[in-house]
């Protein structure tokens, strides 16, 4: 196993760590905005540098002095991310001058930290000299003038970061251990996206299956702001859990980080395999959990429902909500359910096979052969109804993609085919071929018909 430097992005908020992370990343990953504060979870990401590969963490504002609530969890975060990294890269604003945040912080980064950098961003434009100059009182070495936005002087930092590692000095086992080349080869890692309305358990769900207090999990909605991946293994198989804001009905979003962090989970379930879309047992069923869950299905991607916080809801509460699933998302029901408890562990074993179960059938390979049969069953069975004097044909079926399901069928007249009786064949398809948890499209391709008018 070849290890990575670590490189960890250390500063107060709002100088710039996310601009630089997505610079050293070559990505959008991280959200970015002029507003303090709207990094909370560590995130981590892979970046190079020439031919020299490295593992960059993004973490929250910190606030060394914080004692309780989000800012003390954010700082909890950073802290952890400066025990995992070789190098700890603190960013300060080049622009606003010398805090006294900034001295709080540099004196537990001499305490705790390996080896650490100093970065005055937000320098373009400025003399680098004169703008760095007055943080040579922080007693952390000579300043480094960047600018994360526009890219000055970013290589040269990162290639003093990694000197160390270039005579191939041993690195601290942490995260940024990955696989060599030849040892790449094994299962493919599942992406599994955890959806849901604000304060449902997301955060607390993966930090269970993770066993570890990885991202911030807060009662108060909106702790999460950002979609955040993480790579684990469970019984042998590697999974990416990704951890969304909650989403809320779009007449309360009004808050401009609110309206990125929406995008930024619509982004992540697309970009997953399977969404575990996770409901609160203490509130009802709403419109905008059916909302969220319309989502999913546009997407295509596979689901499993779950119903957190089952052990504090009483009996009147569980018959109600069981009520809610099937009168407003009854178009669920190729779904797996689950009743769980992410704070106790309750449950979770059964959902993550479910989760393998919905991926299997999200990538299952349906052979020409058999999905033709099962056609030809289907229309012995119940034909098409006629619609006038043209009675649609279908003739043979082939699979058209993956994740999800996409069956392909030819004939004539399938323009004439209603809405129902494509559903009935989805049904069909769906018991036949054992496709539960993922959602099975229908296309209709009608053959050209030789005696039509030519142009």
């Amino acid at each position: 196993m070849a290890r990575l430097p670590v490189l960890a992005l250390v500063g107060r908020p709002n100088v710039g760590k996310s601009t630089l992370f997505n610079r050293l990343t070559r990505s959008r990953s991280a959200l970015v905005a002029d507003v303090p504060g709207l990094t909370r979870d560590r995130q981590y990401g892979r970046g190079r540098v020439g031919e020299r590969p490295f593992i960059v963490i993004d973490s929250g504002g910190f606030e060394p002095v914080a004692k309780s609530g989000i800012a003390a969890e954010m700082a909890r975060q950073t802290r952890q991310a400066v025990l995992e990294a070789d190098a700890v890269v603190f960013v300060v604003d080049g622009r606003e001058g010398m805090s006294p945040r900034d001295q709080e912080i540099a004196a537990e980064l001499r305490r705790t930290a390996q080896r650490v950098l100093l970065a005055v961003n937000k320098t373009e434009g400025m003399p680098r000299e004169q703008v760095a100059a007055e943080f040579h009182a922080l007693g952390l070495g000579e300043p480094m003038a960047i600018s994360a936005a526009h890219g000055d002087g970013v290589r040269e930092l990162v290639e003093a970061a990694l000197a160390p590692f270039e005579s191939g000095a041993p690195a601290a086992p942490t995260q940024g251990e990955v696989a060599d080349e030849g040892e790449q080869a094994g299962p493919r890692r599942v992406k599994v996206a955890v959806v849901g309305r604000p304060n449902a358990g997301k955060s607390t769900l993966i930090n269970t299956l993770l066993g570890e207090e990885r991202l911030i999990a807060f009662d108060q909605p909106g702790t999460t702001r950002d979609a955040v991946a993480v790579d684990f293994d469970r019984a042998g198989r590697p999974y990416t859990l990704i951890d969304t804001a909650g989403l809320r009905r779009r007449g309360k979003v009004t808050d401009t980080v609110e309206k990125f962090s929406v995008v930024k989970t619509l982004q992540a379930i697309e970009d997953c395999h399977v969404c575990v879309l996770l409901l609160d047992a203490s509130e009802q069923v709403s419109d905008q959990d059916a909302t969220i869950a319309g989502h999913v299905l546009e997407a295509g991607r596979a689901l499993v429902v779950a119903v957190n916080k089952w052990d504090l809801a009483d009996a009147q509460a569980r018959q109600r909500i069981k009520t809610d699933l099937d009168r407003k998302l009854y178009f669920l029901r190729f779904a797996k359910l689950h009743f769980i408890s992410a704070r106790e562990g309750f449950g979770i074993g059964a959902l993550m096979r479910s989760v393998d179960e919905a991926y299997a059938a999200a990538m299952s390979k349906l052979p020409t052969p058999k999905l033709t049969r099962a056609l030809h069953e289907a229309v012995e069975r119940q034909a098409p109804p006629r619609r006038g004097p043209i009675r649609p044909k279908l003739r043979y079926a082939h699979q058209g993609g993956q994740n999800p399901p996409i069956v392909v069928i030819h004939g004539t007249s399938l323009d004439s085919v209603p809405e129902a009786y494509r559903r009935y064949l989805e049904a069909w398809f769906r018991e036949r071929f054992g496709l539960l948890g993922t959602p099975l499209r229908i296309e209709f391709r009608s053959a050209a018909n030789p005696y039509a008018p030519r142009d």
